[in-house]
């Protein structure tokens, strides 16, 4: 399998983004890869500010940008120090989602690392725009972090639904997490369940065809344990009947789960890469960490 040697972790200097530095540093030292911290100045931002600002008293941009600069050398050296591992540092000017994708390029990041930003009293997470768009847009494995990194992951969720992909999440998750625990999901409905009730079929017949499908999908996760290579030791297998956002949500809280790995669904127009209903459903609700897999490890 294809090693994670190289993680690029973006960062706008808020809390959130330094727990994704935390993070990212965590897991690059785990794996023996290289970490790179990146910060983009808006490019637009500078200009209007220069237009703004009267030529006579110097070039504020010009200060903006040494200062920023010190503030990035200073969460670099910080995680350095703290994680070790050696750190690179990337500072760019201009559009943050093409300079961000430039610099992922230039390294060939294996993950990309972004922070969550917000939350709400009833702990519905919301994406800041950037990481929305990059995980919109990019084709390679990335992790949302949405939780102050204390220690390595200990439980990964990984939802599964048996299409050709599942084998490269669950590798993706056994790269990022090589300690950890993995719970596999698969959460699975009768088809027209609802239809076929409303039709007046009995409940017992109803029940048998969830026992039959329970069945297959048992069978199925089974066999996709043994196409990736993952043995018994530390895996679990959970086939639950239920609406699959829902029960990913509940089963991440019941198994006390720190990361969740899940798919990407659908390419787009224009190249860009669609996020599936199930996808942004947890990566909203979550309180774990989500890592977006898309790129084929194998």
């Amino acid at each position: 399998m294809h090693p994670i040697r190289t993680l690029l972790a973006a960062s706008d200097l808020s809390a959130f983004a330094r727990h994704a530095a935390a993070r990212a540093a965590i897991v690059a030292r785990g794996l023996g890869a290289r970490l790179s911290i990146a910060h983009v100045v808006n490019g637009g931002g500078l200009n209007i500010l220069r237009h703004l600002v009267d030529a006579g008293t110097g070039d504020v941009a010009a200060r903006l940008l040494d200062e920023v600069r010190g503030e990035v050398r200073e969460l670099v050296d910080e995680i350095d120090q703290r994680y070790g591992g050696g750190v690179d540092m990337h500072l760019a000017t201009g559009s943050v989602l093409s300079e961000l994708s430039a610099c992922a390029d230039a390294i060939d990041a294996d993950l990309l690392v972004f922070g969550a930003r917000g939350s709400s009293v009833v702990r519905e997470w919301l994406l800041g725009s950037t990481t929305e768009r990059m995980l919109s847009k990019t084709s390679r494995a990335m992790l949302v972090v949405k939780q102050m990194p204390h220690e390595r992951y200990q439980r990964v969720l990984i939802p599964v639904d048996f299409s050709p992909r599942a084998i490269d999440a669950l590798r993706l998750a056994r790269a990022v997490a090589p300690q950890a625990d993995l719970i596999l999901l698969h959460a699975f409905e009768v088809p027209f369940e609802g239809k076929l009730r409303y039709a007046g079929v009995e409940a017992d017949a109803l029940a048998a065809l969830r026992v039959t499908a329970k069945r297959e999908a048992v069978e199925k996760m089974n066999a996709l344990v043994d196409a990736a290579g993952l043995g018994d030791a530390g895996v679990r297998r959970i086939v639950l009947h239920g609406d699959a956002a829902a029960t990913i949500l509940a089963q991440e809280q019941e198994q006390d789960c720190d990361l969740i790995v899940i798919g990407k669904r659908g390419l787009g127009l224009l190249g860009e890469l669609l996020l599936g209903s199930v996808t942004k459903h947890v990566l909203a609700q979550s309180s774990a960490d989500v890592l977006v897999s898309d790129r084929d490890l194998g």
